[in-house]
């Protein structure tokens, strides 16, 4: 951890142990995956206390960046737990089961605020999704990522959009098909990874890209992470109209006045987040 980051103002565990929740003195929040016994297994405690934690910083003023990390050393996420495609339950329960990863896929995406995904270990399965809807994602270099369910005769469903969003088609075909592990170099190379790093560094770059984020503006950072978001899948003409629109609101702040004056000034800026 960095000074900054030990500086905690609002350290406080969410609702269940399974997910932790802390803000440091620079508006970065961190949310930690803490079920060890089951090597962060997407149980349904699990999933609500993510919605829980993101939910909170969402409506925090103080969080500027979210980053999701895990306290187990070799194991970001094992995935869904298996045992629920068996258990004993109506069909109509498991379809409403699914839509807690479609709410956390959501919220995540529409947080308006930067996020980073520290990768530590395995990734797999409903994790790799979680993962990628995050911003950027820098993983050590002994993390490993896959979607392993076609080997167990199941398949990710939940977690095919992002795939195809995140990463070139045929990779992404090879990736579902085989079920096998990647490594985060070749994590790297498919486009699933920002960065690879050794594992000594991961904390300590994931806290300086997590501080370049919570010092720009949150104004323009949401007006930014939004068009981000809704441009990608519209036609071209549509997205520079729609753009070009962002782009007058943006001019309409009293941040992005603050940002070139202090740029000729020759001085940080002093965000105000209006």
């Amino acid at each position: 951890m960095t000074p900054e980051s030990i500086a905690e103002s609002a350290a406080s565990s969410s609702s269940t142990d399974k997910v932790l929740y802390a803000v440091d003195g620079r508006g970065v929040a961190t949310i930690t995956l803490n079920d060890p016994e089951t090597r962060n297994a997407l149980s349904a405690e699990l999933l609500a206390g993510l919605l829980e934690c993101y939910e909170r910083a969402r409506d925090s003023d103080e969080v500027r960046c979210v980053v999701l990390a895990s306290a187990h050393e070799r194991t970001f996420s094992s995935g869904a737990n298996l045992g629920g495609f068996a258990a004993e339950m109506a069909l109509v329960h498991k379809h409403f089961a699914g839509e807690r990863f479609v709410d956390l896929f959501k919220l995540i995406g529409g947080l308006g605020k930067p996020t980073i995904c520290q990768a530590r270990g395995h990734v797999l399965a409903g994790a790799l999704g979680i993962a990628l809807a995050h911003d950027l994602i820098v993983a050590s270099e002994t993390a490993s990522f896959g979607t392993p369910e076609i080997n167990v005769g199941a398949f990710p469903f939940m977690i095919m959009a992002l795939i195809y969003r995140n990463v070139p088609r045929k990779r992404a075909n090879e990736l579902l098909l085989l079920g096998e592990r990647w490594s985060a170099q070749q994590a790297l190379e498919a486009g699933i990874v920002n960065r690879v790093v050794p594992d000594g560094d991961l904390e300590p770059t994931v806290s300086d890209w997590a501080g370049k984020l919570a010092g720009k503006s949150p104004v323009i950072m949401r007006l930014g992470k939004e068009a981000m978001r809704r441009q990608l899948d519209m036609p071209l003409d549509d997205a520079l109209d729609y753009l070009r629109a962002q782009l007058s609101l943006a001019q309409s702040t009293e941040d992005i006045v603050e940002g070139v004056t202090a740029f000729f000034e020759k001085r940080d800026p002093q965000w105000r987040g209006r």
